[in-house]
């Protein structure tokens, strides 16, 4: 095994590929994060507090989601990637460990995104879509554009993160699916999605009630994860693997409310785009013809770094500078335009050979570039415009035309600092052999590491044969702490029989406003669903671990404390004397197959069980002391 992975290292090594994929899934990864960022800094009471709004413990909270929504938006962007990657990896890890997201709010993704984050370590997230690749640059600016080839990557950096991250994940999975007896019905996806608590806004009751496409669902998953870390990278069926696997992860991003799980999940599969692919969609987006010739000063240093910028974020090719000292001569249009008029302010010509100069071309820039469109309108409406006239005319006349030495000509262009740099292609450059030999070592003990955290739980543990006293049980404990921590290997056993078996209850909240009228707190509505934003680790919190199959009274006061507590705030309620009621609603989670099950949980009466009293910011119970009896 060590010499074949030693082998097919040295072999992807030296197979280079776009950067595209990685470039975009380094954004989608960053974008990901803001998001669930967003979310934390939405639910910061109900999360982080002891009691909501009452007991704030972590007041410095928001400050540091804030420090890292900006580390996101660097990643997002690709400014200072490897010094971003490493602090978003960082922050993850501590968030995760050091605060209740981990234990009472696991979002179901964390450690996936830790996993993720520790990749972007050493991936080339910087060579396609970044900032740090216009910096480099803008380094040499009298460099021309067309001088710069496209960043290619090693075809490494797209394979080992799919193969570990997605591979791995899926066999650990599907060794857990087979103790469940709903997937081994062919219902894995038809039972929790049948649950009220599970389910998005949209009904997918005309699938869910055709039995054979649900069995058919059911069985390809299970075939697909078991195989997927064999034939994923097989150029004969990695198309089908790509699209099996993202109409899986759009289904659960679509059907459930752990949309930042499938999305996350959904991420992975740019780096499994073929990178044929990538090319064709470069020629097909990029323009034929530029629609719009600028013409710039070829030995102003600002004109220069101006050009290079405008042309990093021409992603379609749609506009093509050339040097007014060089080409203006040749284009008859610009023969009534005195040549020191021409080099005061960048020209441009359409296709209709209409004269465009200063601000007027930027419009036209933004404009032709597509996407940027609205800039461009905007940039034209008459305030703006003239705002805007006014500030190019104070710079565009102030900068300055004193003609550069050779050091200004030949500028020292910024290093790359990157550990892919330093890695894949310093290191392995020098010595391919000790290379492949190394990371083969490494990606062993990374497999080492999973296979330890798959047979503990997925094997030892659910055929009741661990022991805690053992020293054996106790090294592998030790071990999956570890990896766990900072690598993200976890155990994969979402949604099983485990789970499901005796989910035959569910609870939901609701208060009387001050017309004596019973409302329900926008949490959980009469169907049983939980509203949007409780999704996500919300979700969890609630679905996962105060309401299970065997309620713990003790828990389910602590979450409905924080439940009540954030969201009667937000209903002004008022917490000097404040009353919710408990109610508790019949459901069935069968492992067969059931025609119309989802309505028939919707439409289940709900009965009242309970209350809970707030009174001078104290909260008092009033439940039945085993609610799994009801």
């Amino acid at each position: 095994m060590y010499k074949l992975i030693s082998s097919k290292i040295l072999e992807l090594h030296s197979k280079q590929a776009p950067a595209t994929g990685i470039g975009l899934f380094r954004i989608l990864y960053g974008l990901i994060t803001l998001q669930e960022i967003i979310f934390l800094l939405y639910f910061n009471h109900l999360i982080f507090d002891p009691i909501p709004y009452i007991d704030v413990e972590f007041p410095m909270i928001p400050f540091f989601l804030c420090l890292w929504a900006i580390i996101a938006t660097f990643v997002t962007a690709g400014y200072r990637y490897q010094f971003a990657v490493t602090c978003n990896y960082i922050i993850w890890i501590i968030f995760v460990n050091f605060t209740p997201m981990q234990r009472d709010f696991d979002g179901g993704f964390d450690l996936f995104m830790i996993g993720a984050g520790f990749f972007l370590l050493f991936m080339p997230g910087d060579r396609a879509f970044s900032i740090d690749q216009l910096r480099r640059k803008l380094s040499t600016p009298f460099a021309h554009y067309s001088t710069y080839p496209k960043p290619t990557v090693s075809a490494l950096a797209y394979t080992l993160p799919v193969a570990i991250c997605l591979g791995f994940l899926y066999f650990d999975s599907a060794i857990h699916k087979m103790f469940a007896e709903h997937w081994r019905n062919g219902l894995g996806t038809w039972l929790p999605a049948t649950q009220p608590y599970y389910v998005s806004v949209i009904d997918m009751s005309p699938l869910l009630n055709n039995k054979l496409l649900q069995n058919m669902l059911g069985y390809t998953i299970l075939i697909f994860q078991f195989t997927f870390i064999f034939f994923f990278a097989r150029r004969q069926l990695r198309v089908i693997y790509l699209l099996v696997g993202l109409g899986l992860h759009l289904g659960i991003t679509l059907s459930f409310n752990i949309y930042p799980f499938g999305l996350g999940m959904l991420s992975f599969y740019t780096l499994m785009i073929p990178f044929k692919w990538w090319r064709c969609i470069g020629q097909l987006a990029s323009a034929k013809q530029p629609t719009l010739t600028v013409f710039y000063d070829q030995l102003c240093p600002l004109c220069n770094r101006t050009v290079l910028t405008l042309n990093h974020f021409d992603v379609f090719n749609c506009i093509d500078f050339k040097s007014a000292q060089e080409h203006a001569p040749h284009y008859p249009a610009l023969a009534s335009i005195n040549s020191e008029t021409l080099l005061t302010d960048l020209y441009a010509l359409d296709r209709n050979n209409r004269i465009y100069s200063g601000i007027d071309t930027y419009a036209q820039i933004f404009i032709k570039m597509r996407y940027l469109f609205p800039i461009g309108v905007i940039l034209s409406l008459p305030g703006i415009h003239r705002f805007a006239l006014k500030k190019y005319r104070s710079i565009a006349d102030s900068r300055s035309r004193i003609p550069c030495s050779s050091a200004c000509l030949t500028p020292q262009a910024l290093p790359d600092t990157t550990l892919y740099h330093y890695f894949f292609e310093d290191i392995a450059a020098q010595k391919p052999h000790a290379f492949s030999r190394k990371l083969s070592k490494m990606l062993i003990v990374l497999l080492v590491l999973q296979l330890n955290s798959s047979i503990h739980y997925g094997l030892i543990y659910r055929l009741n044969a661990d022991n805690p006293q053992n020293p054996i049980s106790q090294a592998s404990n030790a071990m999956l702490m570890v990896s766990q921590t900072f690598l993200g290997i976890t155990p994969h056993a979402l949604y099983l029989h485990d789970h499901f078996a005796g989910y035959d209850h569910i609870l939901a909240i609701t208060y009387t406003d001050q017309n004596g009228t019973e409302r329900w707190l926008p949490f959980a509505n009469k169907e049983g669903r939980l509203l949007a934003p409780n999704w996500g680790r919300v979700h969890s919190m609630w679905a996962n671990i105060a309401i299970t199959p065997n309620i713990d009274n003790k828990r389910l006061h602590k979450f409905i404390m924080k439940v009540t507590a954030f969201w009667g705030m937000d209903c002004g309620l008022n917490f000097k004397n404040a009353v919710f009621n408990i109610k508790l609603k019949k459901i069935n989670a069968p492992s067969y197959w059931v025609y119309d099950q989802l309505h028939k949980n919707f439409a289940s009466p709900w009965t009242t069980i309970g209350t809970a009293k707030w009174i001078n910011n104290q909260i008092y119970f009033d439940l039945p002391d085993n609610i799994n009896q009801l």
